[in-house]
């Protein structure tokens, strides 16, 4: 196999893992499991992300007709008591709903289910925590997608140049600048004022570890362009860039992204259907 060849395939496969480490330890990603309740086992799935202007659906598996199932939630870090509605039957599941909240907004909910014998609460340990956000546009979303996969493809092979007796540095750097300016610093605003109606959130103006882990790396890689003509080791600091990339997203996506400080706002959310807990 051809050196070239094989750094391809590692480049695509480091990006694979780290595509998928960054959606499954970040904060937006479902929380699932299983318990075990009244001789039997219950399997749930609950989202922490919701888009657009409707109310989130919460469902749970069917537990038999002797069970109550009941929705609790109340808005994150907000002085609010919990508040409760049924899960009511829908065909062979229990379905509630949690209120829509405005693009940044968070609630935290829980499910309780009360039998002849048991009474558990799903899930065990700490609620759930979801945020709110506007709908993305698919010709916004896609293409920041593809393109932040793509820079992030590009930062790796370029860094395995270090490695290579026949070092093509110039155009990988270029094409990888390229491809991180446009999908994290054109498109990736644009996703965030769609979701958020912010167009950055990150340094100076916020704490958003999305937007500044895009701009760190692309600062590194912009040094490593420069360093091109002026190191006698550009490689070096290729491979520096792209150790970079790899190490900032390694921290999970949306981690201290868009929230609305409830504290400093009136409590709202719709009277019909919710009930404090008894």
């Amino acid at each position: 196999m051809k050196r070239t060849t094989l750094s391809w395939i590692i480049a695509f496969f480091l990006t694979i893992a780290l595509a998928v480490f960054q959606r499954v330890t970040g904060p937006t990603y479902p929380i699932h499991g299983v318990q075990h309740f009244e001789g039997r086992d219950v399997a749930y799935r609950f989202d922490r992300s919701h888009g657009g202007e409707s109310s989130h659906p919460v469902v749970l598996p069917a537990v038999g007709d002797s069970v109550r199932a009941w929705l609790e939630w109340k808005r994150f870090k907000a002085p609010d008591e919990w508040s409760r509605v049924p899960m009511n039957p829908a065909g062979n599941l229990l379905l509630a709903e949690l209120p829509w909240q405005p693009p940044a907004g968070k609630l935290e909910y829980r499910v309780i289910l009360e039998g002849r014998r048991e009474h558990i609460v799903l899930p065990a340990g700490s609620p759930v925590v979801i945020r709110f956000r506007g709908d993305v546009p698919a010709f916004v979303l896609y293409p920041h997608i593809l393109l932040m996969f793509a820079a992030m493809l590009l930062s790796t092979r370029t860094g395995l140049e270090f490695f290579s007796p026949s070092r093509n540095l110039r155009n990988f750097e270029f094409w990888t600048i390229g491809l991180l300016f446009a999908g994290g610093l054109v498109l990736g605003p644009l996703v965030q004022h769609y979701a958020f109606g912010e167009y950055w959130t990150g340094w100076p103006i916020g704490n958003d570890l999305t937007d500044n882990k895009t701009a760190v790396a692309l600062i590194a890689w912009i040094i490593a362009a420069f360093a091109f003509s002026r190191s006698k080791r550009p490689a070096r600091w290729a491979f520096g860039a792209a150790v970079t990339l790899l190490v900032v997203f390694l921290i999970p996506h949306s981690v201290l992204g868009s929230e609305i400080d409830y504290s400093k706002s009136e409590r709202e959310k719709p009277p019909s259907q919710v009930s404090p807990i008894p």
